[in-house]
């Protein structure tokens, strides 16, 4: 069972998904709210996530479904905009993460953190608890397992997670597979929280560096990144950003056909 918001929170649609309208203080909350009393999905929306959910009813059925969607990044914030909405400050992960440990750690909510090639969990649990050394960290391993339902490793793999409970469990294997991950495996987690990161685990850690501020904090970490990883990143910002645009004016003027009404 996934928990679900209070109807009076203010909620968008946005190409297909709709989700509550959350800042990153709403999302702690709901955090807190969640552990040992409730079992709260919590996804992460940037423009791929629209997009994929775009043509994946599988993926904007479960970003429907999820507790809430966190909004990640400048594109996500346009897009509302144009469609009327007001939305809060942009959260990324390599910010969030922070501000979660900070607000976890006097709470003594434990975390278990999956994803990232091996060993980079570890090392961003080692940076997290440097800033913060009583963050409950119970837990870690790598995203480098074979993911099949059934198949030894991924038992292994949730046999592991539900054995410590943690409150908070990180999922970063990159989308859609982490979304795919989550939903196949969801009921039998024993955790209170689950959320997607992306590369969240690669920019904690350090390995994988951050444009200048002043890049990141006026809108362009989305260049910022392409520049760093463009053989990698160059179809999602040049030909995706674009898209997701397009599709929201075309949404805004009432031309577009919505995955649900499909």
């Amino acid at each position: 069972m996934i928990s679900t918001l209070h109807r009076s929170t203010a909620t968008a649609n946005l190409l297909g998904v709709r989700f509550a309208i959350l800042g990153s203080d709403d999302l702690l909350q709901l955090i807190a709210n969640s552990v040992g009393r409730l079992r709260s999905v919590i996804l992460s929306g940037n423009v791929h996530a629209f997009n994929l959910a775009f043509r994946s009813p599988w993926l904007c059925r479960w970003l429907n479904q999820a507790t809430a969607v966190r909004i990640d990044g400048v594109g996500v914030r346009l897009g509302l905009g144009v469609l009327g909405y007001s939305s809060p400050p942009r959260a990324t992960w390599a910010d969030f993460a922070w501000q979660l440990a900070a607000f976890a750690e006097p709470r003594g909510f434990t975390f278990y953190f999956l994803g990232g090639r091996p060993g980079v969990a570890e090392k961003a649990a080692a940076r997290l608890k440097e800033r913060h050394p009583n963050l409950r960290i119970v837990g870690t391993h790598h995203g480098y397992f074979d993911k099949a339902p059934g198949s030894p490793e991924n038992e292994a793999v949730v046999e592991a997670i539900s054995a410590v409970k943690p409150n908070i469990l990180i999922v970063g294997f990159g989308m859609p597979l982490q979304e795919h991950w989550l939903l196949e495996n969801w009921e039998r987690l024993d955790a209170n929280v689950a959320l997607t990161a992306g590369a969240a685990f690669d920019y904690i850690s350090g390995e994988l560096r951050r444009g200048p501020r002043w890049m990141t904090d006026n809108g362009l970490e989305w260049l910022a990144r392409l520049i760093i990883e463009p053989r990698r990143l160059w179809r999602r910002y040049l030909i995706g950003n674009p898209l997701f645009l397009w599709r929201v004016l075309k949404q805004r003027l009432g031309l577009l056909r919505l995955p649900e009404e499909a």
